[in-house]
């Protein structure tokens, strides 16, 4: 199956950092989104929008974990592979479909490192030029300190602390990325109340208590 707006296909996925929005509006009313996942289930070309879908928020949280273009295609494609052959036992009485999908992303993720370990910085990856960019060089140039600068401060949170904050800007809510992790809801929002106020020293903006709590929700 081909992977839309894949690198390899000639044009790149949305911005990473648009992630957030991503994973928000891929999600689908839950009576329409369910009816999706039966037809998908026996039916390919339905299947094929599910995977169109959520390629991009799924892509890109495997790029920020892995580091590179390359193995986030390949995990992405083995997430999808395993979705395809799972999605008949799915049960929505057990969780959202977001939280199943991540929770095999996530998977996939630890499998891919425990098989080869990363060979250059994350940092490196942002040296790849995308074959078909898109904007002026200046629109460029603004996307690509914007993705370098998101990626340096995630990369100065704590392994926890990054994990949560990436699955939040996949657009995962606080239950679905407790049970992505295998942890207590209170559990992620302390970790990720210690990371919004480590990202807000890091960016030198005040921490206030409220907001910092309100972005657990």
């Amino acid at each position: 199956m081909p992977r839309p707006n894949s690198p390899r296909s000639g044009a790149s996925p949305a911005d990473p950092t648009a992630r957030h929005a991503a994973g928000r509006t891929g999600a689908t009313e839950p009576a329409a989104e369910g009816e999706l996942l039966r037809r998908a289930a026996i039916d390919r070309e339905a299947f094929a929008v599910l995977y169109a879908r959520w390629f991009d928020p799924v892509y890109w949280y495997c790029y920020g974990r892995l580091g590179t273009r390359e193995a986030a295609e390949d995990a992405a494609s083995i997430v999808f592979a395993k979705v395809l052959a799972a999605l008949p036992r799915f049960d929505p009485a057990a969780g959202s479909f977001r939280a199943w999908l991540f929770t095999i992303a996530h998977h996939a993720v630890a499998d891919s490192f425990r098989a080869q370990r990363r060979d250059r910085p994350l940092d490196a990856a942002l040296d790849l030029v995308d074959p078909a960019p898109a904007g002026s060089p200046e629109e460029m140039a603004v996307a690509a300190e914007e993705r370098r600068a998101l990626l340096d401060l995630l990369d100065r949170l704590t392994p926890g602390q990054r994990r949560v904050v990436e699955l939040r800007l996949a657009g995962l809510s606080g239950p679905e990325i407790a049970r992505v992790l295998g942890r207590s809801r209170g559990a992620v929002d302390a970790v990720q109340f210690r990371a919004v106020a480590r990202l807000r020293d890091l960016m030198g903006v005040p921490t206030r208590s409220k907001e910092t709590r309100d972005a657990t929700r």
